[in-house]
Order: C-alpha cells, then sequence, then structure tokens
C-alpha cells in the first residue's frame, strides 16, 4: 500500500533537516538584538550624511572623524546582524574579530583625518553642534541596551558593539565640546584635540574584541 505523497511532503515539511522552517529562522536572532541593530543601523545614516555635510562645510577635523565613526558603528552593527543570521558563515570567532578590527580601524581613521587637516582653517558649525547633542542624548542608552542584551547572551561582538555606540556618545561630547569653545573662542586646536580624545579607549576596546574575552569583563 503506497502512502498518500500529500502527507509524506507534509511531515517532511514539519521535520526536514535541509530547510528551517520560518519561525527558526525569526528566532534564532533575539528579538531586541534586532531590533537594537536596525535603530542603530537607522540613526547611524542619518548622523553620518549630517555630520559628513557639516565637517564639509566647517572644515572640522573632530566632525570628520565623528562621521567617520558613525559609518564604522553601521558596520559594527551589521556584522552583529550577520552573525545571528542562519545562512550566513560568519561564526562567533568572525564576529569578535571583525568588531575588533573595526574598532582598530576607527583608530587609525581619527589619526589620519587629525595628522592631514591639522592646519586648515575651520568655520563654527551649528548644525555639527546640533547633530552631536542629538547624538549624545541617543547614544548612551543604546549603549547601554546593548551591553546589557551583551552579558545575557555572552556575545562578545555585541559588547563591542555596545563599546561602538558608547565611543560614538564620548565623540558626541568632545566634538560638541570642541565645536562649542571654537563658537565662542575660535581656538582650532581644540578640535584637533576633540578627534584624537577617543584613540585610547577604541585601541583598548579593540583589543579586548579581538581576544574574544568574555562580556562578563564589560
Amino acid at each position: 500500500m503506497q502512502s498518500d505523497p500529500r502527507v509524506d511532503r507534509a511531515e517532511c515539511c514539519g521535520t526536514c533537516t535541509h530547510a528551517a522552517p520560518f519561525g527558526a529562522i525569526a528566532s534564532s536572532i533575539p528579538t531586541p538584538v534586532a531590533w537594537l541593530q536596525w535603530i542603530t543601523i537607522a540613526w547611524m545614516t542619518v548622523e553620518c550624511g549630517v555630520s559628513l555635510l557639516a565637517a564639509a562645510q566647517a572644515h572640522s577635523l573632530a566632525l570628520l572623524a565623528f562621521g567617520s565613526d558613525s559609518v564604522v558603528e553601521m558596520l559594527s552593527a551589521i556584522v552583529v546582524l550577520l552573525q545571528f543570521t542562519p545562512r550566513s558563515p560568519l561564526k562567533k570567532s568572525h564576529a569578535d574579530k571583525a568588531a575588533g578590527a573595526l574598532l582598530f580601524l576607527l583608530a587609525g581613521v581619527v589619526v589620519c583625518i587629525a595628522w592631514l587637516g591639522r592646519a586648515r582653517a575651520m568655520d563654527a558649525s551649528l548644525l555639527g553642534i546640533a547633530i552631536t547633542v542629538m547624538a549624545l542624548i541617543a547614544m548612551p542608552l543604546l549603549a547601554w541596551m546593548k551591553r546589557r542584551e551583551a552579558r545575557r547572551i555572552d556575545n562578545r561582538a555585541l559588547a563591542a558593539d555596545a563599546t561602538q555606540s558608547a565611543t560614538c556618545a564620548y565623540l558626541a561630547g568632545v566634538t560638541l565640546a570642541g565645536l562649542v569653545v571654537f563658537a565662542v573662542w575660535h581656538v582650532r586646536w581644540v578640535d584637533t584635540l576633540a578627534a584624537l580624545a577617543a584613540i585610547p579607549v577604541l585601541l583598548i576596546e579593540g583589543q579586548r574584541a579581538w581576544r574574544g574575552e568574555s562580556c562578563g569583563c564589560c
């Protein structure tokens, strides 16, 4: 007696290991993590565009470094999403190293920008002040939420991404300070100092991420 092909196909759809059901794919990414990363990507897109526009208008090193940080932060958020994608080949160890490499990359970008533009004339930027104030409000909250989730699921790549968000907030603070000081007193070197201030944090956290240290130390 032959079995009903429709029954076989129905059973196969529920038990076959060659294809994961939609629910399994959706649940592979923790919902809070997915929301945090997509919000980060959306905000970084806006922040990057506005910061780079303001940097071009004001010839500000700190704003250029801040805008570059937005690009790296966006890449870091994508790395975390790829790690949780079922069909992605990105393993946890690879995600750790990618997150660390992005932090090292950001440190290098800041140094290069500060060296190349150290003597360039600068203008005040109300647009730059506005975007850094917004980032200074949003990024600490995002960093705290990401770090909480990283500890909960013990994920170093997400912890490194939380550091990216915290660094973005730090850069927003020092960039804002530099922009305000220049707008009031026209002191040019403060802008360069603001751009260089985040380098030690970037190098230390990049090394931790590269080594894949436990999230418990964060």
